[in-house]
């Protein structure tokens, strides 16, 4: 941010390297790190294992449909090495998920490059170009800049009011269009800067920037929201895509009520220390001009586009991106270097693997092996948990291709919501990102001032833990139960 009359936090990319090699206790870090890795794969492992005990059992009779064949078992171990592999490492989940799907489907079923890409989520990627195009824009021309300075100089000098000023931006950048992390990444050094200046815990700050990008990640725009739409649709049980939203939108409100609460009860809404805050309230509203008045005309397009006319906002994006880009000739490397290419890679990876699993029946026999534990009502809950703590360590839009399709057959022999019970997996899956292992998490411990970054990021794991206790059970109380959706 500039000329927002505060020190911002040195940049994101610069300090993510300093939490990794400067702080000399990162190797304690580390190894809490993979204990805790350690526990979350354990704990799936036991939950296979209850699952697929019937395939290992002699006793069973092949054929019966409620058992594993050799043939749906290796793919299955296949993915649970992907995790391992990219919780880890930093190997992108989805190349090995297309590496999987080419060596398994073509290799071991006989499958050709046609039918192993039969499934593959064409108008999800053209969703992740066209939203990630046109926002690298909308940031690289101050467009972002302009909307967040104006949204804090509304408050007016009321400081406690940022952290919701920023948990609304963050909602609304999310709901159009940006990626969590992303919108995480343009506000952290503002709302951070904006904690310190105002003596409000830079925790608690940060916590509501993620929540914020959470609460609008489900929007029919987003990119996240399309993705469950889209999967849910392919397995054969639509979801109500505003219901989502506002299901999203709901809980983490009500996470982030409950956080200030906490924090009060605390007396950690407020540092014992800080710079005064008079600089706050004398930030001067900053009128967008030239492309700035054109990208937000574009936004305001694109939403009547998307959600009048129906049209599919990945060639309305990119319909806006180009318009946009005829501006800026000279600087098309940097928007095109702006797509999240990396997505792009994860959900064509992991929604082409989930597909030959489900091609060869591995999703339908593992959900029929589900209801064998007990009532449907409390699969969901497990669903939620599992989902929920090993997204606290992977990918989340990975684990949401993998997990969702769990959902269709356990919502086939139950009366069970069908939107309710996905929207309760979607956001358990999400919720969860406050980790410090998350890209979010980590964008917040590097904002904060060096001297305060360990001690931020104990807290942040004491934070997540919380919230991966509740989260869950909290998605799932509201929404499976209840049938409220």
């Amino acid at each position: 941010m500039t000329n927002t009359g505060f020190k911002a936090a040195p940049p994101a990319e610069q300090e993510a390297i300093a939490v990794d090699t400067v702080d000399p206790r990162r190797q304690n870090r580390r190894s809490k790190r993979n204990l805790l890795i350690v526990a979350a794969v354990a704990f799936i492992a036991v939950l296979i294992a209850m699952v697929a005990s019937p395939a290992l059992s002699s006793a069973e009779p092949s054929g019966t449909g409620a058992s594993l064949t050799t043939e749906q078992v290796i793919p299955l171990v296949v993915l649970v090495l992907m995790f391992i592999i990219a919780t880890k490492w930093p190997v992108n989940i989805g190349v090995m998920g297309l590496v999987a799907s080419f060596g398994i489907g073509y290799f071991m079923l006989g499958m050709d490059d046609k039918e192993i890409l039969a499934d593959f989520p064409a108008s999800i990627v053209l969703t992740i170009i066209g939203v990630t195009y046109f926002f690298s824009m909308a940031q690289h021309n101050g467009t972002i800049d302009i909307i967040v300075r104006n949204c804090v100089r509304a408050v007016r000098g009321k400081t406690m009011l940022l952290p919701w000023v920023f948990f609304l931006v963050a909602a609304a950048l999310t709901s159009l269009g940006t990626f969590s992390p992303a919108a995480v990444a343009l506000l952290a050094p503002a709302a951070i800067g904006f904690a310190y200046e105002s003596r409000i815990h830079p925790l608690l700050m940060g916590a509501f920037i993620i929540n914020g990008s959470h609460a609008g990640g489900f929007s029919p725009l987003s990119v996240s929201g399309v993705l469950v739409h889209d999967i849910a649709m392919e397995n054969g049980f639509p979801v109500s895509a505003n219901a989502l939203f506002a299901a999203s939108f709901a809980i983490n409100l009500i996470l982030s009520i409950l956080t200030v609460i906490v924090f009060a009860v605390m007396g950690k809404l407020r540092t014992s220390a800080g710079e005064g805050y008079t600089e706050v309230e004398e930030i001067r509203s900053t009128r967008p001009r030239g492309q700035q008045i054109y990208t937000l005309v574009l936004i305001g397009v694109m939403l009547f586009c998307a959600l009048v006319l129906r049209l599919p906002i990945g060639f309305v994006a990119l319909s806006a991106g180009l318009l946009l880009a005829l501006l800026n000739v000279k600087d098309q490397q940097k928007f095109v270097a702006g797509i999240s290419w990396s997505t792009v890679l994860l959900v064509a990876g992991m929604i082409t693997y989930v597909s030959l699993l489900t091609h060869i029946g591995v999703i339908d026999t593992l959900a029929h092996m589900a209801l064998a534990l007990g009532a449907p009502i409390l699969i969901a809950l497990v669903l939620c948990y599992v989902i929920g703590i090993g997204s606290a360590f992977a990918s989340s839009t990975a684990l949401l291709a993998a997990f969702i399709p769990l959902a269709g057959p356990l919502l086939a022999v139950s009366s069970l919501s069908v939107s309710g019970t996905v929207a309760a997996i979607a956001i358990s899956a999400t919720v969860v990102d406050v980790s410090p292992f998350s890209t979010a998490g980590a964008l917040v411990v590097a904002n904060v001032r060096e001297s305060d970054r360990t001690r931020t990021y104990k807290q942040l794991m004491m934070y997540a833990g919380a919230v991966v206790l509740i989260a869950p059970a909290l998605s799932w109380l509201l929404l499976v139960p209840t049938g409220i959706m």
